[in-house]
């Protein structure tokens, strides 16, 4: 429960807030009595949406198993980088563009200045 900076809380609100991994800040607020026992669909919807940043089966399955929800974060790893060498030269001699190179995965990127290596395009 999140307190003022007399530390108390507040008498309509209470305020929640959970610190993620990536270091962002999310807060619920509930604007009425916490013993009230339903809320509108509307509200529901934006607390999950706009404050918990989960859809209602990832709010349901976190409830069931315990585990946090992912919050968008790939179940795929990240792609490997590409070596800096490599971006230098697919850049300044094969004259790709930094977007374009971006774009390439490593195994990309080394085939393609291989290419340039063996023809010269």
């Amino acid at each position: 429960m999140v307190r003022s900076s007399r530390g108390k809380t507040g008498t309509h609100h209470d305020t929640f807030e959970l610190v993620l991994e990536s270091g962002d800040v999310l807060r619920t607020r509930i604007s009425r009595p916490p013993d009230r026992t339903d809320y509108g669909r509307d509200l529901w919807k934006h607390i999950l949406k706009d404050q918990l940043q989960v859809s209602e089966a990832q709010f349901w399955e976190c409830l069931e198993t315990g585990k946090p929800p992912t919050r968008g974060i790939a179940d795929e790893p990240e792609k490997e980088p590409v070596p800096t060498g490599v971006v230098w030269n697919l850049i300044n001699r094969v004259g790709l563009s930094e977007d374009e190179v971006a774009e390439m995965s490593k195994e990309e990127a080394i085939e393609r200045l291989s290419l340039f290596w063996i023809t010269g395009e």
